[in-house]
């Protein structure tokens, strides 16, 4: 019998909203579900109206090739519409909020 894995935490800075991920969850489907709405547009990672900031922790994205530069990537840039965490994350996202 497999264990299953256990939710991530999301913390969303400047505000201190923290929410947990489900395994195979969107940062952006994560934080709708808690009720927090980060910017968002398209929902398919070519928009970059979604583009912000991780601070700490690791994302994978469910596409090959998401709309994020090389240089982007390196400085930490992420599309949360189609990130999903792979440990803890912190993201610096200046425009979300409560939808409560």
């Amino acid at each position: 019998m497999t264990e299953a894995a256990a939710p991530l935490s999301v913390r969303i800075e400047p505000l201190g909203y923290t929410f947990e991920a489900a395994p195979g969850e969107t940062l952006l489907q994560a934080g709708l579900r808690a009720g927090i709405e980060l910017p968002t547009s398209c929902r398919n990672g070519t928009c970059r109206t979604c583009l912000c900031q991780l601070v700490s922790g690791s994302i994978r994205y469910q596409i090959d090739w998401p709309g994020v530069s090389a240089d982007e990537k390196a400085e930490g840039w992420i599309l949360p519409c189609v990130a999903e965490p792979v440990s803890d994350v912190l993201l610096d996202v200046p425009f979300a909020y409560a939808l409560i």
